[in-house]
């Protein structure tokens, strides 16, 4: 099993990271991958797969953090970005996207420039998009329509557009990560959409410390949660959960370029 969106280093997992990694191993997973939320995490995160290469990182702008950012230095952030990415070690472009319908500080058009220069460095270094989009699709998608896509590919995380918005994704060519909704007793249009995503371009996350599944929904998620993600999709295809977690493993290897060690190795 491969986490494909966890936070790992979110303060709130500041007292017990150790162990909540640990767990993680425990619970019988081979991979985290930890997506930058800001630039002033591309450095520590940087370090982390040269100390354990099951930990894999993204480097980004997530949307909801541009406000704390002044405008003025976006092209900045952005060929610092390009600087980090030229000297490898990051397995994504992001965690970026769009967030709206507005953010105050961050309106729709800077999230659009911000986010086509996400997309440039992602197809001139030859990496996957982590893409975030939450109540903003119908822009997304008039974007994607006229963007030159990453030849790495797009991987819509934690995807709630519902199984209609989902089609358009499919056809561009999109790989799908679901999180904790997916277990959540009021869940449709994460299930509806989760039927009808190509079994080969699916992918499972926890999202921590967000989102977590049931049991443990109102609590702190962790990556030592995913069988509970991954078992709540099974049920919903109607699969055993150990073919979905061995294919969900294989597309996360092939979606990352191999980044994550084989548990022979």
């Amino acid at each position: 099993m491969i986490d494909t969106h966890c936070h790992l280093d979110a303060s709130r997992f500041d007292p017990d990271r150790d162990s909540v990694v640990a767990r993680a191993w425990a619970a019988g997973l081979h991979g985290i991958l930890i997506p930058a939320v800001g630039p002033d995490t591309w450095e520590p995160l940087l370090a982390l797969p040269r100390k354990d290469a099951r930990i894999q990182v993204g480097l980004g702008i997530h949307p909801q953090f541009l406000p704390d950012l002044p405008p003025e230095d976006d092209g900045a952030h952005l060929e610092r970005l390009d600087a980090l990415l030229s000297q490898g070690g990051a397995v994504a472009v992001g965690e970026c996207g769009l967030d709206g319908p507005s953010l105050p500080g961050a309106p729709l058009e800077r999230q659009l420039a911000v986010l086509r220069g996400h997309l440039a460095l992602a197809r001139k270094h030859g990496l996957p998009v982590l893409m975030h989009c939450h109540r903003l699709h119908p822009a997304l998608m008039e974007f994607l329509k006229a963007e030159a896509w990453p030849e790495a590919g797009i991987l819509m995380h934690s995807y709630s557009g519902g199984a209609e918005l989902a089609r358009f994704y499919i056809q561009k060519g999109c790989h799908f990560s679901f999180a904790g909704p997916v277990t959540w007793a009021e869940a449709r249009k994460p299930l509806d959409a989760l039927r009808v995503i190509p079994a080969d371009r699916l992918v499972a996350e926890t999202d921590s410390p967000d989102q977590a599944p049931t049991p443990f929904r109102g609590q702190r998620s962790e990556p030592g949660y995913l069988p509970h993600i991954l078992a709540g999709m099974a049920h919903v295809l109607g699969e055993p959960v150990e073919a979905l977690a061995q294919r969900t493993t294989e597309n996360a290897r092939r979606l990352f370029r191999e980044a994550f060690p084989s548990p022979s190795r």
